[in-house]
């Protein structure tokens, strides 16, 4: 079996009607890097719907993809820097859409008045790979084993003077 590696992708872009097809292409291809050729259909008409609408009805065509890939959990989110649009004023197509191709969606607000809306999607059970963790460095103690004895040098007696200085003791 296949282990996954964590992935992560960002993307920030300047919409326009040429560029959404270009940034359709790059989520694409991003997804096939990853070994999720089943998803790029259902991923892209997401994407797509959120870029045209935002390119369509904004004023502030600025905007994030982003794209997290666990091994059990696909997560796409388009981010938004706008107060013009709002989820319960968009056009209700667009979240139907996503609705009924993900598993999984909602909305969240940014820290600059815009939205980020996310979807989901969990890989099948004959898709799932086990994440690898990192191996960890070896801590010192691993790295250099303690002999299973070890013999400590007698202590040497130490003398104390009048004012409380501490001699080591001759022998």
């Amino acid at each position: 079996m296949k282990a996954a590696v964590p992935c992560y992708y960002h993307l920030d872009v300047e919409l326009s009607p040429e560029k959404v097809g270009q940034v359709n292409r790059i989520v694409a291809a991003h997804l096939r890097y990853w070994n999720l050729e089943h998803l790029v259909e259902s991923v892209c008409h997401c994407a797509e719907s959120l870029l045209r609408t935002i390119e369509q009805h904004a004023s502030d065509k600025n905007t994030t993809i982003e794209m997290w890939w666990n091994g059990r959990r696909l997560i796409a989110a388009v981010s938004d820097n706008t107060r013009d649009i709002r989820p319960h004023r968009a056009p209700q197509g667009c979240l139907a859409r996503i609705a009924a191709l993900s598993d999984r969606w909602g909305c969240c607000a940014t820290g600059v008045g815009g939205k980020t809306i996310w979807f989901s999607w969990r890989a099948r059970a004959a898709e799932r790979s086990p994440l690898q963790p990192p191996v960890p460095a070896p801590g010192l103690r691993e790295a250099r084993r303690t002999p299973r004895s070890f013999a400590l040098p007698d202590p040497v007696p130490a003398t104390v003077r009048g004012d409380g200085e501490v001699l080591p003791a001759r022998g």
